[in-house]
This record gives structure tokens, C-alpha cells and sequence, in this order.
């Protein structure tokens, strides 16, 4: 249990950092592709007996790479080119799930298994996990304007392009450290709802990388802690416990809750129409 803890803390703060970019650029589909893309290389990394973070972290790059190159080389627009990338390689992940003598349950791979997290799994979530906020805090300047603005960033000697680039790396690496929290299937709201949940209360984007990792930490703790005395999925009960924090900042926030709004419009007195 305490491992799960620290695991779930370290996911859920590098997810919402990142997500915060994520959301911002609208790569949203971008982190779903990466997040499904990596499972064969997880299957195929025990198959040889290599650490699972490393055929994870293989296959995500590949992803990003194979994305870049159809969408580069085709007619193919890249939302297009996510969705055929990112269901081939999943679904050779779950082929090589199903031909795969194990005596591990590969499943928890794609549904995660967060309360078995083992003491070397937990030192590449801390590893890997630092390395992302590092690099995203030393580079949340360019970041930040490659996100608003890629035109400005190019005239004043940045490379957009590298940049992206940047990004996608550090979206891989990401998506290996929430692969041990909540599997394959679950990394995309990990690296969604943070992040899109800030967005709803607040306009200024230094606030967005406080909000969202602690929003997303307390809900990591609470679905933790549900799921243990409820006897659910972790994993599943985590992001759940995101979601319905989402739901309600969607309908009460101050400033964009729909029912606010609505409570806000009711409350104005009526204005006469003009004769």
C-alpha cells in the first residue's frame, strides 16, 4: 500500500504537469495514441527479459515517430494518421498478449496493477518521473510560448519543431510512468482530465501547473484509499475519482460552472424590452 502510494503520487504530479501542455496545444489524441502504442513493447520487453519501462519507452517513441512520418509523407491529415498508428500497434500488443506463454497475468499491463508495484518498478517511476518535471521545468518558458504561440517562438530563434519534438519524448516517458499506476487503457485521462480541469478555473497558465498536479495528487490518494476499502480496481476507482472532480468543477466552478452560470443568469433582474 505505501508503495502504490508513492507510485500513484509520482504518475499523478508528472501526468498533470504535462497535461497542462497537453491540453493547451490539444493533444489530447496525441497522449491516447502514446499511451496505447507502448504495450507491445512492454509484451515483447518480457519476452526477452528486459525491463518493462524500456520496451514501453521504445514503442512510445516509435509512435510518435511512425505518426510524424505518415502524416509527413501522405494525404493523410494527423488525426487520421494518431488513429492509424495507435490501434495497429495496440492492437499487435494485445495479438502478442494472447500468444504469450506467462506465468504474469500481461493483463495488468493493460489495466494496471497498481497495488503490485515491486521496489524496482517504483525506482524507474521516481527516475523517469523526475527527469519529466525537470526537463518541463527548465523548459516551461519555450514551452509554454511554442504552445501559444509557434510563430513568435520561430522569430525569436526557437524551433518549433524541436520543441514538438521535446514534447512528445517527454510525453513517452510519461506514459511509462502512469503504465504502472493504471495501465495502458487508463493513461489517457491521467494526462487529460488535470489539466482540462484546471483550465475551468483558472485563465492564467502558471496557476494550470499548480492546480492540476494537486487536484490530480488528492485524487490519486482518494481513489487510492476507495478502492482499498471498497475492494475496486485501483486504478479504475483513481481515475474515476478524476472524473467526477472534473464533472463538478464543470458545473459549479465560479466562473464556468454551468449550473453557476445559469443560477447567475437567473438571478439578473429582467430588462424591459425597448418600446
Amino acid at each position: 500500500m505505501v508503495r502504490a502510494l508513492v507510485t500513484i503520487l509520482v504518475a499523478s504530479v508528472v501526468c498533470a504537469v504535462l497535461s497542462c501542455w497537453l491540453v493547451l496545444i490539444g493533444w489530447s489524441l496525441m497522449g491516447d495514441a502514446v499511451s496505447h502504442a507502448v504495450l507491445p513493447g512492454v509484451v515483447l520487453a518480457y519476452v526477452v527479459g528486459a525491463p518493462f519501462a524500456l520496451g514501453a519507452l521504445v514503442f512510445g517513441l516509435l509512435a510518435v515517430v511512425l505518426i510524424g512520418f505518415v502524416r509527413d509523407t501522405s494525404r493523410v491529415k494527423e488525426d487520421a494518421a494518431i488513429g492509424i498508428v495507435f490501434t495497429s500497434l495496440f492492437a499487435l500488443g494485445l495479438v502478442l498478449v494472447s500468444v504469450t506463454p506467462s506465468q504474469t497475468d500481461l493483463h495488468h499491463i493493460v489495466f494496471g496493477n497498481l497495488l503490485g508495484v515491486a521496489r524496482g518498478e517504483l525506482v524507474q517511476v521516481g527516475l523517469l518521473g523526475a527527469l519529466v518535471l525537470v526537463v518541463l521545468l527548465v523548459k516551461r518558458r519555450d514551452l509554454t510560448l511554442y504552445a501559444f504561440d509557434p510563430t513568435h517562438a520561430h522569430a525569436i530563434g526557437l524551433s518549433p519543431r524541436r520543441l514538438g519534438a521535446l514534447l512528445l519524448g517527454l510525453l513517452a516517458v510519461t506514459a511509462v510512468v502512469a503504465l504502472q499506476a493504471v495501465g495502458v487503457v487508463l493513461v489517457v485521462a491521467m494526462l487529460v482530465v488535470p489539466g482540462a480541469t484546471a483550465q475551468l478555473l483558472t485563465d492564467r497558465f502558471s496557476r494550470m501547473l499548480v492546480i492540476a498536479p494537486a487536484l490530480a495528487a488528492a485524487c490519486g490518494v482518494v481513489g487510492l484509499y476507495a478502492s482499498y476499502y471498497a475492494d475496486t480496481a485501483s486504478g479504475a476507482t483513481i481515475v474515476l475519482t478524476q472524473g467526477v472532480v472534473f464533472a463538478a468543477v464543470h458545473l459549479f466552478s465560479p466562473r464556468r460552472g454551468v449550473v453557476t452560470t445559469w443560477l447567475v443568469r437567473r438571478a439578473r433582474p429582467a430588462v424591459p424590452a425597448p418600446e
